[in-house]
């Protein structure tokens, strides 16, 4: 073999064995910012697979009826929750089930809005919580970081496009190349390294077409990006056409202001009744509008706090496709606005039904169980991350990958990276931190400490 020919196999080798370390070394910062949130977010995530049946069982006292015969009205149930609780009535939920209760929301001046959940048989008062106040909300609003307050949302922006990265560099240090063991099985024993590098490896391969995909279907509740995008889908026809079939007065109220609605719906605005005086037809025949028109069961209805509100019938099932939001002249009980899946624009039906399928809700229990075991394997795949680390860090040391001897080899990492920074903004941000610590640890730090 010549002397030209081996310089250049050495100098691929070389070159390879510097890529390596180059997204090893952001495969590492990666796991680090990300892997505490992935935790938390699979463990939430895991929970809120199940949400029905948690808040069923833990409040099946206040959820849960015996069928019988007689009914009471929409209007009769109203009362009875504001004679236990006085305040006023700003929305009905209607049973979603013969078993379910109902559950009427009430603003009240000393606890604030309570849902008040009533048997729709016999009319009687079950109990109340705060709004918002089961065990799943808690769940959802960890989940969410919502319970942080707004600004926690940004958090998950970062999450959502560092997780991608993770994913990305993960797949690059575990393809094979030749090598047989650790790419499908795992070797050795949990007392060695290698055991622990095999089963993290192994574990990512398998779980991470769930990681993109929560990720990327998590997106639209960050803080920025979801945000601007949500802004897009809106009014326009990539996602809710402004005005769909009808043109209506339109209001500066906003659908999410007055009841839970979907994603790309939380920006749509209200429309007005057409009248500012007159009888209103009430919650009974609003209600009757409603079945009559064929809203899937368990919709619930914004009740309208002023003379030009409408009466707001909306429902998100657990099949995306049978969406729908319908809105009354509470005067004449016209529909101003109806709404449903078919209506969206491509991009807010892709990312309605993502999101219905992230929340385990689009296949029913097959859904829930493969994202269950999909949240399962993130946990494991961040513990195994950590007992791997903890095994290789030099003592005294975080243990970052070492730099590669060419730095060149940055180059078209960085551009790769800068595609992500420039898609979701806090990403890019956070990685010209990164890449401005990275920098001053190894020109300026470890001199001086050299």
């Amino acid at each position: 073999m010549s002397e030209i020919t081996l310089g250049r196999e050495n100098a691929a080798v070389r070159s390879a064995s510097n890529l390596y370390r180059a997204v090893w070394r952001w495969h590492f910062y990666a796991g680090l910012l990300v892997l505490p949130f992935m935790i938390t977010l699979a463990v939430t995530g895991a929970l809120y697979l199940f949400k029905d049946e948690i808040d069923a069982a833990v409040y099946s006292e206040l959820k849960r009826v015996a069928v019988e015969q007689s009914k009471a009205t929409p209007e009769a149930m109203v009362d009875a929750a504001l004679a236990d609780f006085p305040g006023t009535a700003v929305k009905y939920l209607d049973p979603a089930t013969p078993e379910s209760s109902a559950e009427i929301t009430v603003a009240t001046s000393d606890f604030g809005k309570l849902a008040i959940y009533v048997n729709p048989y016999s009319g009687a008062v079950l109990g109340a919580l705060s709004d918002r106040g089961t065990v799943m909300w808690t769940i959802r609003y960890l989940h969410s970081l919502k319970y942080f307050g707004d600004g926690a949302r940004m958090l998950i922006e970062l999450a959502g496009g560092w997780s991608i990265l993770l994913v990305g560099t993960g797949i690059y240090l575990w393809w094979p190349r030749g090598r047989k063991g650790g790419v499908v099985t795992v070797r050795g024993k949990p007392k060695n390294r290698m055991f622990w590098r095999d089963l993290h490896a192994v574990t990512g391969l398998f779980v991470g077409l769930f990681i993109v995909f929560l990720a990327i279907t998590g997106m639209p509740w960050s803080g920025v990006w979801g945000e601007k995008v949500n802004e897009w889908a809106n009014g326009s026809n990539f996602g809710y056409p402004s005005g769909v079939r009808v043109d209506v007065p339109i209001s500066g109220e906003h659908l999410d202001h007055v009841s839970k609605t979907s994603w790309s719906l939380e920006q749509a605005r209200l429309p007005e009744s057409s009248a500012t005086s007159g009888t209103p037809i009430g919650l009974d025949r609003a209600v009757e509008t409603f079945d009559r028109l064929g809203l899937h069961r368990g919709y619930a209805v914004a009740i309208p706090g002023k003379p030009t509100g409408v009466y707001t019938g909306s429902v998100y099932p657990d099949d995306a496709s049978q969406q729908r939001v319908i809105h009354l002249d509470q005067y004449s009980g016209e529909p101003l606005i109806d709404m449903g899946f078919a209506d969206y624009g491509a991009g807010g039906k892709w990312m309605e039904w993502g999101i219905s399928v992230h929340m385990g809700q689009e296949f029913g229990l097959a859904n829930q169980l493969v994202l269950l075991a999909a949240c399962l394997g993130i946990v494991l795949l961040a513990v195994s991350a950590g007992v791997m680390w903890w095994k290789r860090r030099p003592a005294g040391s975080l243990g970052v990958p070492p730099l590669p001897e060419d730095p060149r080899v940055f180059r078209g990492l960085i551009a790769i990276l800068a595609i992500g920074g420039i898609a979701f903004p806090l990403v890019g941000i956070s990685l010209l931190a990164m890449l401005a610590l990275d920098w001053a640890g190894t020109r300026v730090l470890r001199p001086r400490l050299a």
